[in-house]
């Protein structure tokens, strides 16, 4: 397929300039690009300053002389809660709400910054009653409760590390993640609401200490399902108990920039769960900055919500370090978007009065599946802002959502991140660009990106590569814990070496696909590893996704590529059709529309060899698409692990189906 398909394909046309009373009141300004672009160190310097209260100002700002492992405000201190919970309240905004908590059943809190700061300063003298200081590992698995956030900020104030590990995982998974970081307090609950039914937690948490050799010595449990649990006297504490006891006093210690913050595990291409290191001073910048900037927050006035759960780094970046840390009022939802009924999001943001709302394209396909007449039948006036993070969004999911969502005029922020990068690295700042939708567009302040073809030069626009951050920035990854070869083989291997100079130069690689349009804006193809090779012609399956979503009859695709004799590789579609399209046409018809649909839209190449009628896909707890398990059924192998599904009969129905 030549350049110009692929770039036709993916160069929209459509543009969304910010309205002039938006610009006009915008947070973020066009001096940014100008100050980042002049001193890019500098301009984090200037952040970190601004946003944060340094208990030891710093004097060095990037140490880079250990590459790849970099060094950002090596020799400030910090405590990353009082950035995020006393310095508000003694700046007099104690009674401003923090978090706005709704449970699945309906019952309701609002915190404010105040009872959450006592909230955190008594799990703070619970957590050191039991042994807890600096360095130390906390696992914490739980739902999305503000007990959750109150005890990752208790852990961050003792200068502790906290593995969240998302509630979803079974025991197994919690075990090997105890066990690799040695964590010595896992904190848990005893259950806690998804899809109208308590589902458990503390039997996982007893499963994965169950053979005695672990390194916790003690299990704090928060109550909220009301549901039976095993207990093991003199490991076992209530969480209400020992917080009703502690001292509601407590200082926060000043700890070194670089002190570690939390591990956050992530699949690795070997199987073995990759933990993640994430440290302080350069991280709670970033993710402030791009809270404040990308967000357009205004704290006085916003309530923001990102729908992630905290086990998730867009939880623990976007839910609780950067909101709080930037004063925000917040809402959490402990639930599913669907339960008790398909309006649950667009009644709360309309009770919240939500004004920024941030979540996946996957919750938003589902939602177009479902149709607008839902989203309409709420009052949604009150959104000023939209956000997509976790994958590429497609042109057609975008427009939905900016007119359905949005009523026709609020601006989308797509955001490209990752666990390892820890804030936001590539979106559109609102209040300047001219959005396009489907395109990640720009690399934020002070991020440099480049576009690299196969042999490591850059790739000049229109055309695709693979996506590398060439300098170091303050959120990144601090290494694998426990594994730094690992690192550096993972992330610095392929791109980094001499330059043509014999000057040393490092680049993190991604491990995702882009395209850079004639704009030079950015399109995130996805993974490099969901691109195809059909007869030599390189296919993203986000492109052949995108084509087959602006059907008008498809709400939702996923794409694989399957070995073929003829081609190497062929393409094979799993699409979901709209609710009003499932009786307009037969499977075959549907599939024959669709596979001419494709053609049409990109070239014969792209053509898929088959499109599957599915009533779901198989999607992880996170709403990723398990394209892997696919590729097995439309290889015809035998299914591989499907304990990270949502509902893993997914999987079985599929498979059932096309056999």
């Amino acid at each position: 397929m030549s350049t110009n398909s692929i770039d036709s394909l993916l160069h929209e046309t459509r543009r969304f300039p910010p309205t002039p009373e938006f610009a006009a009141n915008a947070v973020a300004g066009a001096e940014l690009y100008e100050s980042a672009k002049a001193d890019p160190v500098g301009f984090w310097a200037d952040q970190a300053r601004e946003l944060l209260h340094w208990h030891k100002p710093f004097t060095s700002v990037l140490d880079w002389s250990d590459a790849p492992f970099a060094k950002w405000f090596a020799d400030g201190e910090l405590n990353v809660t009082y950035n995020c919970l006393d310095r508000h309240v003694l700046a007099g905004n104690g009674e401003r709400i923090a978090i706005h908590w709704e449970g699945e059943p309906g019952d309701s809190r609002s915190i404010s910054y105040a009872e959450l700061t006592e909230q955190v300063k008594r799990a703070a003298n619970v957590m050191a009653g039991l042994g807890i200081g600096q360095g130390d590992r906390v696992a914490v698995y739980m739902p999305v409760i503000p007990e959750a956030v109150v005890a990752m900020l208790a852990i961050a104030r003792l200068g502790a590390v906290h593995s969240v590990v998302f509630g979803g995982f079974s025991s197994e998974s919690l075990r090997s993640r105890i066990d690799d970081a040695s964590a010595k307090l896992v904190v848990t609950a005893d259950g806690g609401w998804r899809k109208g039914k308590v589902f458990p937690l503390k039997a996982a948490v007893d499963g994965a200490l169950a053979n005695g050799t672990s390194t916790v010595k003690n299990v704090l449990v928060v109550r909220r399902g009301e549901n039976e649990v095993q207990w093991t006297e003199g490991r076992d504490l209530w969480w209400h108990d020992e917080l009703a006891a502690a001292d509601a006093e407590h200082e926060a210690q000043a700890f070194e920039a670089e002190n570690p913050l939390f591990i956050l595990y992530t699949s690795g291409t070997t199987g073995k769960p990759k933990g993640i290191l994430h440290s302080s001073g350069g991280y709670l910048t970033q993710v402030a900055s791009t809270h404040k900037n990308v967000f357009d927050l205004h704290p006085e006035t916003d309530v923001y919500w990102c729908t992630a759960d905290v086990g998730w780094i867009t939880g623990h970046s976007y839910v609780v370090y950067g909101p709080l840390a930037n004063g925000a009022t917040q809402l959490m939802y402990e639930g599913t978007p669907d339960t008790p009924h398909s309006g649950r999001w667009w009644e709360l943001i309309e009770k919240y009065k939500v004004s920024i709302f941030y979540t996946a394209p996957t919750a938003i396909r589902s939602f177009m599946k479902l149709g607008r007449q839902i989203p309409q039948s709420f009052d949604l006036s009150s959104l000023r802002l939209l956000g997509s993070v976790g994958e590429p969004i497609n042109p057609e999911a975008w427009i939905w959502y900016r007119d359905a969502i949005g009523g026709g005029s609020t601006p989308i922020v797509d955001t490209w991140w990752q666990t390892e990068t820890g804030a936001i690295m590539i979106s559109a700042l609102p209040g300047i660009t001219a959005l396009k939708p489907g395109s990640a567009q720009v690399p934020i302040p002070g991020i440099k990106i480049d576009i690299l073809g196969e042999d490591g030069t850059r790739v000049d626009p229109p055309n695709g590569g693979l996506l590398v951050v060439s300098e170091p920035w303050p959120a990144m990854l601090r290494g694998i814990w426990g594994d730094p070869d690992r690192y550096r083989e993972t992330y610095w291997s392929r791109f980094s070496g001499p330059d043509s100079e014999g000057k040393e130069t490092w680049k993190y690689f991604a491990g995702d696909g882009a395209h850079v349009d004639s704009d030079g804006d950015i399109v995130l193809l996805g993974r490099v590893d969901d691109v195809m090779n059909i007869s030599g012609h390189r296919l993203s399956t986000q492109e052949i996704e995108s084509a087959l979503v602006s059907h008008p009859m498809v709400a939702e695709a996923a794409v694989v590529g399957a070995a073929d004799e003829a081609t190497g590789q062929a393409v094979v579609a799993f699409v979901i059709l709209r609710a009003d399209q499932e009786a307009a046409q037969t499977v075959e018809e549907a599939s024959t529309l669709l596979r001419a649909h494709v053609a049409q839209q990109i070239g014969a190449i792209a053509r898929p060899r088959q499109v599957f009628v599915v009533a779901e896909l198989p999607k992880t707890r996170s709403g990723k698409i398990m394209r892997r398990l696919l590729q097995d059924v439309a290889e015809g192998r035998e299914l591989g692990d499907t304990t990270t599904l949502t509902d893993a009969s997914v999987m079985t129905i599929i498979s059932d189906r096309l056999k």
